[in-house]
């Protein structure tokens, strides 16, 4: 599920930054390769259109890094330091080795 909702935000992410750079700015952008398109989009032409795209795509968007960030915190809210081997710095005395036992007399018969 998380693979599709990260291929699903950078393709969401691209068609965003097209339509952002689509838009007509004050030194027009790419939105001059587009064409004229004023009877396909209306009486305004695209720009219209590609606000009402822009808004809804960035909605998306942030609903969909939102996902993201939730199912991340769900499925891996543990932490690095959780699976480290734990170490003491108390140095630990070393073993002492158990005395021989005295031997056994012999049975007598």
């Amino acid at each position: 599920m998380i693979t599709v909702l990260f291929v699903f935000q950078i393709v969401l992410a691209v068609i965003l930054t097209i339509l952002v750079l689509l838009q007509k700015s004050s030194s027009i952008g790419l939105g001059a390769y587009s064409g004229s398109n004023e009877s396909v989009f209306g009486a305004k032409g695209p720009a219209g259109f590609l606000v009402k795209a822009t808004f809804t795509i960035g909605l998306i968007f942030i609903l969909n890094t939102i996902a993201l960030g939730y199912i991340y915190n769900k499925s891996y809210n543990q932490s690095v330091v959780d699976n480290l081997p734990s170490q003491s710095s108390v140095p630990t005395a070393p073993a002492v080795p158990a005395a021989p036992s005295a031997p056994e007399a012999p049975a007598d018969k």
